[in-house]
């Protein structure tokens, strides 16, 4: 059975396309415009609306969840403190990555954990003689993500406290008189939030926030709009630029968080004395520097790539639309030094921009690269150099 979010009345009525997707066994809006790009600069020069209900949401409570916690996320969730939020990932024993999550620490002994995919079972069965509760939320929560520059300023005219939420912040608000909690995070690299609210309330706490965003140019976005954004701001899609372990079939379909650039998670390590899941994998990664990969941004050389179309007598298309497919990555002499998982035409950045798993020698910002795609059904390679990740970071973001 397909599922419908608490704020589907409302976003059906808003999408003019009737396009949809399956999401988590829910159905999500593809795009509500005719043009998903008007939706992507609506979040890029104002403000969007984006419905996250289908993310699966586990409650873990408990005078021991901070120690259950501690044992399974390769990240310290004790350096989170309360009303704060955390980006994590969790592993297997071999050090792979089975999937990330954002983590919100609600109070001492209270997380909320939010997937990508079902992950109940997972955390329930570990639980073993601590005090600790899992429990499957999904479904009582909705969820919005208000994503852009003006995002602050019309999300404070009813939640005051978000004008002063720090990055990753969590605090609890009212909208309408309907409780609601409102944590600085997001899926597009830009200044943004995301309001949560029981399921009963969703409709009353939608009304609240569309009649207050008229008139500033804020649109609901869908979710074609939602992986251009988070192209630009490195944001990893579990399926497009890496697998979980759980459904690989072989290593060459697993990654480490080394490999996926999360590196920075771990910078504590040496004086970190959690025993998680996966930690003599990763140490003995870091000591023998044994990474495959190195998850990077490729930037396209604009004038390569209109020479190669031009020697075929063809305009250089700028297609927007990502493409999620194995593009290989070769070095000056030819040799594959890598593979992209994500490439799109960037219309803020005003280039072909990728995601890349680069050689780790050669994934330093400003190394040259080339990418091979087909013009005219042939192969061709087309100069590139990497970028640091994320490709679009305003300041704002954090700010």
């Amino acid at each position: 059975m397909i599922r419908t979010t608490p704020f589907h009345e409302r976003t059906s009525a808003l999408n003019d396309t009737g396009l949809w997707q399956h999401w988590a066994g829910h159905l999500a809006a593809n795009r509500y415009q005719v043009a998903d790009k008007f939706e992507y600069f609506a979040v890029r020069n104002a403000a969007g609306v984006f419905d996250t209900s289908p993310l699966f949401k586990y409650r873990i409570a408990g005078r021991d969840a901070e120690r259950f916690l501690s044992g399974i996320l390769a990240r310290d969730i004790r350096a989170c403190p309360p009303l704060h939020a955390q980006y994590t990932t969790w592993l297997d024993d071999r050090g792979f990555v089975f999937e990330d999550a954002v983590i919100q620490r609600r109070g001492i002994d209270e997380y909320l954990l939010t997937t990508a995919e079902p992950n109940y079972a997972y955390f329930a069965d570990r639980i073993g003689r601590l005090a600790v509760t899992v429990e499957d939320v999904s479904l009582d929560i909705g969820a919005l993500a208000i994503q852009g520059p003006r995002s602050r300023d019309l999300l404070a005219r009813l939640v005051p406290e978000a004008a002063t939420l720090p990055f990753f912040g969590i605090t609890p608000g009212q909208i309408d008189g309907k409780p609601v909690t409102v944590t600085r995070t997001g899926y597009t690299g830009d200044l943004g939030y995301e309001v949560w609210c029981s399921t009963p309330d969703a409709l009353a706490v939608w009304d609240a926030l569309w009649q207050a965003f008229a008139g500033h140019g804020v649109l609901p976005y869908g979710l074609a709009a939602l992986y251009m954004l988070r192209i630009e701001a490195g944001l990893l899609l579990l399926g497009k630029d890496f697998d979980s372990s759980r459904f690989a079939f072989n290593d060459a379909h697993r990654s480490t968080p080394l490999e996926l650039g999360w590196a920075w998670m771990f910078k504590g390590l040496a004086e970190d004395d959690r025993a998680f899941i996966g930690r003599h994998a990763l140490e003995r990664e870091i000591a023998e520097k044994s990474s495959r990969w190195r998850m990077s941004g490729l930037v396209v050389d604009w004038e390569d790539y209109d020479r190669v179309y031009g020697e075929a007598g063809l305009i250089p298309p700028k297609a927007h639309a990502p493409v999620h497919e194995d593009w290989m990555v070769y070095d000056a002499d030819g040799l594959r030094v890598g593979y992209a998982t994500s490439f799109m035409y960037s219309p803020i950045l005003q280039r072909h921009v990728a995601l890349a798993r680069v050689r780790p020698d050669l994934a330093k910002p400003g190394s040259r690269v080339f990418l091979e795609f087909t013009v005219d059904h042939r192969y061709q390679k087309v100069a590139a150099h990497v970028g640091r990740l994320p490709l679009f970071n305003p300041p704002r973001k954090t700010a």
